[in-house]
């Protein structure tokens, strides 16, 4: 497959912990690789990036960085790849172009397809060119330190918890730039996480790893909707919707998006997309109600024929039931009381209430 990702990555280590994947992952967008401390995310970047030995094989868009059945190995800086890591690591004895300009020397010209000042216009550097490291924030260096990765010109980008050491505010303020990256250029991207938020909000492909072995590969609004897997239990289990921005209401501040199944309002947090614009946005299954008729005389303003896929107990008390709205699946976090006053069952046909929806981003 010229057009994928491929990955067939096995490493051992001492003590016990076996990292053994096989995959085939998309060729374009934002593939997360998602699970908690210790299950190997951060090992199969590395591999990915030749900086672990591991065993098997690595090709990228059809370009083979690793066969070892063939005895094929190509080291990291033979491989057409940009790595962003937790922490900037910026030159601190260069100015942020200087840093910049690093990335983009050590990539052959004949391969150059990404300018340095696509990459200062990416990621909205132009202000900050002169500054020292120092000077920088949190948010601004990790900025620096994309536009670095992609000054190299990768055939793929690799970032591991590159807004794991931000606050919450700066993190809000580089999120937007990982989505317009995504956006405007054609670049498949790892991106390590154990954060749902941000897997949520920019994952077109999610893989689910525990202990070195991958659980569950696949789009991410499916697989965020499964019942028996870890996204979808507990109080922060959301879903994800994707549809198309109709038009906004300046005075209530609510875009109208339309969906496969039908239309919502969002509180738009963000400036207003244009009519035609594609729209993301999670949908917190805390935020979902359920009817066996449609509600009339509501406060809640989204409301959305939806049939029941699944449900299962999800904590004492609680229910978690997941959807299929035409088109959409969805989640929603009840008690196990309504669940057996509605008579909830597989196929049954509901109205999902949906509530405090706001636009991510």
């Amino acid at each position: 497959m010229t057009d994928a990702i491929e990955l067939r990555l096995r490493l051992q280590r001492p003590g016990g912990f076996t990292l053994d994947v096989d995959l085939a992952l998309p060729g374009q967008g934002i593939t997360a690789l998602y699970g908690p401390s210790g299950c190997g995310k951060t090992t199969c970047l590395r591999a990915v990036a030749g900086l672990e030995r591991a065993h098997g094989r690595v090709a990228v868009h059809g370009q083979v960085w690793q066969d070892d059945a063939q005895r094929l190995w190509r080291p990291t800086h033979q491989r057409a790849l940009g790595y962003v890591f937790q922490e900037s690591s910026l030159f601190a004895h260069l100015d942020v172009r200087g840093n910049l300009e690093y990335g983009l020397r050590r990539t052959p010209r004949e391969r150059r397809n990404i300018s340095l000042e696509q990459a200062v216009q990416l990621l909205g550097l132009a202000p900050l060119l002169a500054r020292q490291p120092h000077t920088l924030s949190g948010g601004e260096r990790q900025r620096v330190a994309m536009a670095r990765a992609l000054a190299a010109s990768p055939r793929l980008l690799l970032m591991d918890e590159p807004l794991a050491a931000l606050d919450a505010q700066r993190k809000a303020e580089v999120l937007p730039y990982l989505e317009r990256l995504q956006r405007e250029l054609d670049l498949p991207v790892l991106y390590v996480s154990h954060a749902q938020d941000e897997v949520a909000r920019l994952a077109h492909h999610l893989v689910l790893l525990a202990d070195g072995r991958v659980v569950a590969s696949g789009a991410a609004p499916a697989l965020m909707a499964r019942l028996d897997l870890p996204l979808a239990q507990g109080d922060t289990a959301a879903t994800v919707a994707e549809g198309i921005a109709t038009g906004h209401d300046p005075v209530d501040q609510l875009m109208s998006v339309r969906l496969p199944g039908g239309a919502v309002l969002l509180v738009a947090t963000a400036s207003p997309l244009a009519a035609g614009s594609a729209v993301r946005f999670r949908v917190q299954a805390r935020d979902v109600t359920l009817a066996r008729v449609a509600p009339v005389h509501s406060s809640v303003l989204n409301v959305l024929p939806a049939h029941v896929v699944a449900l299962r107990d999800d904590g004492p008390g609680l229910a978690m039931v997941a959807l299929e709205a035409q088109g959409t699946p969805l989640l929603a976090r009840i008690t196990q009381r309504s669940a057996r006053a509605l008579a909830l069952a597989p196929g049954l046909a509901v109205f999902a209430q949906i509530k405090g929806v706001a636009l991510l981003g």
